[in-house]
């Protein structure tokens, strides 16, 4: 006889898969429970990772006036500790309110919240180490794992040392220092990088790859490049492996070349591990990859029946807003319910560097090696009304289309707003449509979504000329 430890669906882990997943299930009148190890729920997106990274840029941009500071001939001299004290306490402003939200939407689907550690059972049970020596056993019909992940943490790095990073440490600023080495040319750490650029600390980024962003369009990644020299930063490209260790004078970073750099810190971005350690996967049957990632089918469902995953637990793109939506197809297919049975097969990608940079759809390079007779057409934000206005002038909107019939397949911008303005190519993109859809829309002037139209033009000449 089903008691009150009984539910339809357990989830385990708070963050964006899991939070969506329960909520899904509970709004079609499941019976559902949640279980964190952390005292409040959101994951690492909301207490150390996405939000707050996010919430660092916004602030730093705001407090240095980065963005007008060409424009209007203005720049701000900021009191280090002043300057601080701000980051600190807006990040946790926006930590506070965003987990307070995931809170409410909780208790609004009446999803009851375990505190606790899980680990798998038998007979569909889930056994909750709840300190103390306590222990709750929960049943459920099914389980979504959404453990998500943590930062990578190489072998030979000196993570013990005070000064020595990950991404998920690295916002919690306790002190001012002039200088920063940031090893990893992926989105975190562009995103890092560009914003104590913005702040005045002098850094020095490090990839051993021979281009940031290897996923973006190879135009938009070398463009990110200037941008990041102007507001000078320095990259090191293709260097091979950094070395860090610690001497009677300090930090000392060793490229492969040789140089030595001496910095205040060094924050490691390179790359996630699933959470899957205590779960007790093994004995449950649940398959794992070499990189603790868990294995799942088209459904989310795991090598156990009763068992789905979904999130960064479970590999690339490591995506909040892919995580949500995994999560709730997850549980639809779970639980048998009919709303949502797919996943967007081409979602927006969405860099918070300074310039942003953003994309959907295809790359002129992927386009390429499908052997699709493509063009682009560009519309440069530096003759853009808006853009000029507001004194952001970097970065483009380009498009990549079929040459024969002029239908959309990808969309690449780099500026203000990338991750806002990509979307609506998104639309286009994921209807079908024509490029011509840009050429007879009106867009509000000034706006930065007028360049949509200036690079459909520009696209037109190009095509025009062949």
């Amino acid at each position: 006889m089903r008691g009150e430890d009984w539910f339809d669906m357990v989830v385990i882990g708070s963050g964006p898969a899991g939070e969506k997943a329960a909520a899904q299930a509970a709004y079609f009148g499941k019976k559902v429970a949640m279980v964190e190890r952390s005292p409040s729920p959101g994951g690492a997106a909301v207490s150390n990772a996405g939000i707050p990274t996010k919430t660092l840029r916004e602030t730093a941009l705001y407090i240095t006036g980065f963005r007008r500071r060409e424009a209007y001939g203005l720049r701000l001299t900021l009191d280090p500790e002043a300057t601080v004290a701000q980051l600190r306490t807006r990040t946790a402003q926006v930590i506070e309110t965003m987990t307070d939200a995931v809170r409410r939407n909780l208790e609004l689907h009446s999803i009851e919240f375990v505190r606790g550690r899980a680990r798998l059972g038998r007979d569909r049970t889930i056994h909750v180490a709840q300190g103390g020596g306590r222990e709750r056993v929960l049943h459920a019909d099914v389980v979504l794992i959404a453990t998500g992940s943590r930062p990578a943490r190489l072998p030979g790095v000196p993570f013990e040392d005070p000064d020595v990073d990950d991404s998920e440490t690295a916002f919690e600023i306790d002190r001012t220092f002039s200088s920063l080495v940031v090893v990893g040319g992926g989105a975190v750490g562009c995103e890092y990088a560009s914003i104590f650029t913005a702040l005045g600390t002098d850094v020095t980024l490090i990839d051993s790859g021979g281009r940031l962003l290897p996923f973006l369009d190879a135009e938009i990644s070398q463009l990110l490049v200037q941008a990041f020299s102007g507001m000078g930063m320095r990259l090191v490209l293709g260097g091979g492996r950094a070395v860090v260790t610690r001497d009677e004078k300090g930090l000392k970073v060793t490229l492969a070349s040789g140089e030595e750099i001496r910095p205040d810190k060094v924050l490691f971005a390179s790359g996630r591990a699933g959470n899957t350690e205590g779960l007790g996967l093994q004995e449950a049957e649940v398959q794992v990859d070499g990189r603790n990632r868990i294995v799942v089918d088209d459904t989310f469902r795991t090598t156990a029946e009763w068992i789905f995953a979904a999130g960064d637990v479970i590999g690339p793109p490591g995506l909040a807003s892919v995580s949500m939506e995994q999560g709730r197809v997850a549980a639809c297919y779970a639980l048998g319910i009919p709303f949502k049975q797919t996943v967007d097969p081409s979602p927006p990608f969405g860099v918070y560097s300074i310039p942003e940079a953003a994309m959907v759809g295809l790359t002129e390079e992927s386009a390429a090696e499908r052997g699709i007779d493509y063009e682009v057409g560009r519309g440069w934000f530096a003759n853009n009304s808006r853009a000029t206005i507001a004194g952001a002038t970097d970065g483009l909107v380009k498009l990549v289309f079929r040459r024969d019939d002029r239908r959309l397949l990808g969309v690449h911008v780099l500026g203000d707003l990338a991750a806002e303005l990509v979307h609506q190519g998104q639309a286009v993109l994921n209807y079908g449509g024509t490029i011509d859809y840009f050429i007879h829309s009106t867009f509000n002037v000034p706006a930065h979504s007028e360049a949509y139209k200036y690079a459909a033009y520009d696209a037109l000449q190009r095509l025009q000329a062949r």
